[in-house]
Protein backbone atom coordinates (compact mmCIF):
# COMPACT_ATOMS: atom_id res chain seq x y z
CA UNK A 1 0.00 0.00 0.00
CA UNK A 2 1.12 3.25 -1.08
CA UNK A 3 1.68 5.78 2.61
CA UNK A 4 -0.54 8.62 2.71
CA UNK A 5 1.06 12.26 3.69
CA UNK A 6 1.90 13.37 7.38
CA UNK A 7 -1.35 13.02 9.10
CA UNK A 8 -2.43 15.08 12.00
CA UNK A 9 -3.85 13.11 15.31
CA UNK A 10 -5.36 14.73 18.36
CA UNK A 11 -5.68 12.41 21.45
CA UNK A 12 -8.30 13.29 24.18
CA UNK A 13 -6.60 12.62 26.86
CA UNK A 14 -6.03 12.94 30.56
CA UNK A 15 -5.62 9.37 31.24
CA UNK A 16 -2.50 6.76 31.53
CA UNK A 17 -3.92 5.33 28.36
CA UNK A 18 -3.67 8.78 26.18
CA UNK A 19 -0.50 9.05 27.52
CA UNK A 20 1.03 5.20 26.60
CA UNK A 21 -1.37 6.16 23.42
CA UNK A 22 0.75 9.32 22.43
CA UNK A 23 3.89 8.38 23.44
CA UNK A 24 3.80 5.18 21.26
CA UNK A 25 2.11 7.16 18.23
CA UNK A 26 4.67 9.48 18.44
CA UNK A 27 7.90 6.74 18.42
CA UNK A 28 6.48 4.16 16.32
CA UNK A 29 4.72 7.13 13.18
CA UNK A 30 7.00 10.11 14.17
CA UNK A 31 7.90 10.93 10.64
CA UNK A 32 4.15 10.70 9.23
CA UNK A 33 2.20 11.80 11.92
CA UNK A 34 1.97 14.54 14.08
CA UNK A 35 0.24 14.18 17.58
CA UNK A 36 -1.42 16.63 19.58
CA UNK A 37 -2.45 16.06 22.94
CA UNK A 38 -5.48 17.53 24.77
CA UNK A 39 -5.88 17.60 28.02
CA UNK A 40 -8.91 19.62 29.99
CA UNK A 41 -6.87 20.55 32.99
CA UNK A 42 -9.11 19.70 35.46
CA UNK A 43 -5.36 18.14 37.37
CA UNK A 44 -2.88 20.83 37.93
CA UNK A 45 0.04 18.98 37.56
CA UNK A 46 -0.49 16.09 34.85
CA UNK A 47 2.15 13.68 33.79
CA UNK A 48 3.02 14.96 29.72
CA UNK A 49 2.77 13.32 26.99
CA UNK A 50 5.07 13.29 24.04
CA UNK A 51 4.58 15.63 20.76
CA UNK A 52 2.05 19.29 21.23
CA UNK A 53 -0.24 19.87 24.19
CA UNK A 54 -3.23 21.84 24.22
CA UNK A 55 -4.76 22.81 27.90
CA UNK A 56 -8.34 23.89 28.52
CA UNK A 57 -11.80 22.75 27.04
CA UNK A 58 -12.63 23.47 23.34
CA UNK A 59 -16.97 25.20 24.40
CA UNK A 60 -18.69 22.17 23.71
CA UNK A 61 -18.93 20.22 20.52
CA UNK A 62 -19.17 23.77 18.50
CA UNK A 63 -16.01 24.72 19.40
CA UNK A 64 -14.03 21.11 18.88
CA UNK A 65 -15.41 21.16 15.46
CA UNK A 66 -13.78 24.54 15.05
CA UNK A 67 -10.65 23.41 16.39
CA UNK A 68 -10.69 20.22 13.95
CA UNK A 69 -11.13 22.56 11.35
CA UNK A 70 -8.31 25.28 12.71
CA UNK A 71 -5.47 23.01 12.86
CA UNK A 72 -6.58 20.35 10.61
CA UNK A 73 -6.85 17.42 12.45
CA UNK A 74 -7.42 14.57 10.24
CA UNK A 75 -7.93 11.54 13.17
CA UNK A 76 -9.23 11.50 16.48
CA UNK A 77 -9.02 9.20 19.92
CA UNK A 78 -11.27 9.81 22.34
CA UNK A 79 -9.32 8.32 25.48
CA UNK A 80 -10.54 9.81 28.21
CA UNK A 81 -11.97 8.93 31.46
CA UNK A 82 -14.87 6.43 30.75
CA UNK A 83 -17.02 8.75 33.03
CA UNK A 84 -16.10 12.13 30.79
CA UNK A 85 -19.43 11.91 28.98
CA UNK A 86 -19.67 15.53 27.86
CA UNK A 87 -16.02 15.44 25.80
CA UNK A 88 -17.11 12.01 24.16
CA UNK A 89 -20.40 13.22 23.45
CA UNK A 90 -18.83 16.13 22.01
CA UNK A 91 -16.29 14.25 19.93
CA UNK A 92 -18.73 12.31 18.48
CA UNK A 93 -21.08 15.26 17.00
CA UNK A 94 -17.94 17.16 16.18
CA UNK A 95 -16.15 14.33 14.35
CA UNK A 96 -19.56 14.02 12.49
CA UNK A 97 -19.39 17.31 11.24
CA UNK A 98 -16.18 17.70 10.36
CA UNK A 99 -16.20 14.34 8.82
CA UNK A 100 -13.00 13.50 11.11
CA UNK A 101 -12.87 9.51 11.77
CA UNK A 102 -12.68 8.95 15.44
CA UNK A 103 -11.88 5.98 17.76
CA UNK A 104 -12.52 5.43 21.27
CA UNK A 105 -10.05 4.18 23.00
CA UNK A 106 -11.71 2.49 26.56
CA UNK A 107 -10.05 0.38 29.40
CA UNK A 108 -12.49 -2.67 29.85
CA UNK A 109 -14.96 -2.95 32.63
CA UNK A 110 -14.40 -4.36 35.86
CA UNK A 111 -15.69 -7.55 36.37
CA UNK A 112 -17.41 -9.04 39.68
CA UNK A 113 -15.32 -12.14 41.10
CA UNK A 114 -17.92 -14.51 42.58
CA UNK A 115 -16.85 -13.82 46.36
CA UNK A 116 -17.08 -10.03 45.77
CA UNK A 117 -20.28 -7.75 47.59
CA UNK A 118 -20.91 -5.32 44.85
CA UNK A 119 -23.95 -3.22 44.82
CA UNK A 120 -24.35 -1.90 41.06
CA UNK A 121 -26.36 2.01 41.05
CA UNK A 122 -26.34 4.29 37.76
CA UNK A 123 -24.78 7.31 39.55
CA UNK A 124 -23.93 8.83 43.01
CA UNK A 125 -27.13 9.89 43.92
CA UNK A 126 -28.21 6.34 44.28
CA UNK A 127 -24.98 5.05 45.75
CA UNK A 128 -25.77 8.22 48.74
CA UNK A 129 -29.76 6.62 48.79
CA UNK A 130 -28.24 3.02 50.06
CA UNK A 131 -25.21 4.10 51.57
CA UNK A 132 -26.22 4.40 55.52
CA UNK A 133 -27.59 0.69 55.12
CA UNK A 134 -23.84 -0.67 54.57
CA UNK A 135 -21.84 1.09 57.19
CA UNK A 136 -20.91 4.20 58.74
CA UNK A 137 -16.77 4.51 57.72
CA UNK A 138 -16.79 5.41 54.00
CA UNK A 139 -13.96 4.85 51.04
CA UNK A 140 -15.26 7.61 48.58
CA UNK A 141 -13.17 6.97 45.27
CA UNK A 142 -15.11 8.68 42.49
CA UNK A 143 -12.72 12.24 42.61
CA UNK A 144 -14.29 15.08 42.99
CA UNK A 145 -17.10 15.48 40.53
CA UNK A 146 -20.31 13.77 42.23
CA UNK A 147 -18.85 14.23 46.30
CA UNK A 148 -21.94 17.10 46.41
CA UNK A 149 -24.48 14.11 45.62
CA UNK A 150 -22.98 12.49 49.81
CA UNK A 151 -24.05 16.12 51.05
CA UNK A 152 -27.24 14.95 53.01
CA UNK A 153 -25.84 11.73 54.01
CA UNK A 154 -25.67 11.62 57.80
CA UNK A 155 -24.06 8.72 60.44
CA UNK A 156 -21.25 8.53 58.14
CA UNK A 157 -18.10 9.51 57.82
CA UNK A 158 -15.92 10.19 54.72
CA UNK A 159 -12.53 9.01 54.30
CA UNK A 160 -11.76 10.39 50.48
CA UNK A 161 -9.22 9.76 48.32
CA UNK A 162 -8.28 12.86 45.93
CA UNK A 163 -5.52 13.35 43.36
CA UNK A 164 -5.24 16.89 44.57
CA UNK A 165 -6.28 19.47 47.70
CA UNK A 166 -10.13 20.08 46.33
CA UNK A 167 -10.23 24.29 45.92
CA UNK A 168 -12.93 24.55 48.13
CA UNK A 169 -13.76 22.61 50.92
CA UNK A 170 -16.20 19.12 50.63
CA UNK A 171 -19.63 19.66 51.11
CA UNK A 172 -19.74 16.09 53.40
CA UNK A 173 -20.79 16.25 57.21
CA UNK A 174 -17.59 14.23 58.28
CA UNK A 175 -15.04 13.55 56.21
CA UNK A 176 -11.27 13.49 55.99
CA UNK A 177 -8.94 13.63 52.83
CA UNK A 178 -6.54 10.79 51.69
CA UNK A 179 -4.10 12.49 48.54
CA UNK A 180 -2.83 10.26 46.12
CA UNK A 181 -2.37 9.18 42.61
CA UNK A 182 -2.07 5.83 41.62
CA UNK A 183 -1.20 2.93 40.78
CA UNK A 184 -1.81 1.78 44.08
CA UNK A 185 -0.75 -1.91 45.25
CA UNK A 186 -3.19 -4.24 47.23
CA UNK A 187 -1.01 -4.28 50.04
CA UNK A 188 -1.46 0.20 50.65
CA UNK A 189 -5.21 -0.33 49.86
CA UNK A 190 -5.71 -3.05 52.28
CA UNK A 191 -3.79 -1.10 55.04
CA UNK A 192 -5.49 2.02 54.32
CA UNK A 193 -8.87 0.24 54.35
CA UNK A 194 -7.59 -1.74 58.13
CA UNK A 195 -6.27 1.56 59.24
CA UNK A 196 -9.62 3.63 58.66
CA UNK A 197 -11.76 1.25 59.74
CA UNK A 198 -13.70 0.72 56.42
CA UNK A 199 -16.98 -0.73 56.13
CA UNK A 200 -17.86 0.44 52.41
CA UNK A 201 -15.74 1.12 49.43
CA UNK A 202 -17.75 3.51 47.22
CA UNK A 203 -16.27 3.30 43.47
CA UNK A 204 -16.81 4.19 39.75
CA UNK A 205 -16.34 1.37 36.77
CA UNK A 206 -13.28 3.27 35.20
CA UNK A 207 -11.88 -0.03 34.87
CA UNK A 208 -8.11 -0.49 34.15
CA UNK A 209 -5.41 -2.02 36.45
CA UNK A 210 -3.59 1.50 38.28
CA UNK A 211 -6.84 1.64 40.46
CA UNK A 212 -7.85 -1.86 41.04
CA UNK A 213 -6.23 -3.04 43.47
CA UNK A 214 -9.28 -1.08 46.02
CA UNK A 215 -11.39 -4.04 44.64
CA UNK A 216 -9.04 -7.14 45.81
CA UNK A 217 -8.36 -5.41 49.25
CA UNK A 218 -12.22 -5.12 49.65
CA UNK A 219 -12.79 -8.63 48.27
CA UNK A 220 -10.08 -10.09 50.73
CA UNK A 221 -11.55 -8.19 53.98
CA UNK A 222 -15.09 -9.22 52.53
CA UNK A 223 -15.95 -5.12 52.29
CA UNK A 224 -19.34 -4.44 50.25
CA UNK A 225 -18.51 -2.10 47.00
CA UNK A 226 -21.15 0.13 45.90
CA UNK A 227 -20.24 0.66 42.13
CA UNK A 228 -21.51 3.31 39.93
CA UNK A 229 -22.32 1.95 36.28
CA UNK A 230 -19.60 3.10 33.22
CA UNK A 231 -22.35 5.53 31.08
CA UNK A 232 -23.15 4.01 27.75
CA UNK A 233 -21.84 5.87 24.87
CA UNK A 234 -23.25 5.76 21.35
CA UNK A 235 -21.83 3.20 19.60
CA UNK A 236 -18.88 3.64 16.70
CA UNK A 237 -15.25 2.73 16.39
CA UNK A 238 -13.70 1.05 19.65
CA UNK A 239 -10.12 -0.06 21.08
CA UNK A 240 -9.80 -1.76 24.34
CA UNK A 241 -5.64 -1.12 23.95
CA UNK A 242 -3.16 1.08 22.94
CA UNK A 243 -2.08 -1.69 20.10
CA UNK A 244 -6.01 -1.60 19.01
CA UNK A 245 -5.33 2.08 18.68
CA UNK A 246 -1.65 1.80 17.10
CA UNK A 247 -3.35 -0.34 14.38
CA UNK A 248 -6.47 1.86 13.80
CA UNK A 249 -3.54 4.49 13.19
CA UNK A 250 -1.55 2.34 10.84
CA UNK A 251 -4.66 1.52 8.78
CA UNK A 252 -5.80 5.08 8.57
CA UNK A 253 -1.95 5.98 7.27
CA UNK A 254 -2.02 3.83 4.63
CA UNK A 255 -4.09 4.26 1.04
CA UNK A 256 -7.12 2.18 0.68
Amino acid sequence: MKARETLHLLILGGTAEARALADAAHARFVERLRVTTSLAGRTSAPKIPEGALRRGGFGGATGLADYLGAAQVDLVIDATHPFATQITAAAQTACRARNVPLLALARPRWRAQSDDRWIEVADAAEAASILPKLGRRAFLTIGQRGIAAFAPVSGVHFLVRLIEPPAAPLPLRSHEILLGRGPFTLEDERRIMQRHAIEVLIAKDSGGEAIAAKLEAARLLRIPVVMLRRPEHAPGAGAASTEDALRWIAAKLEDP
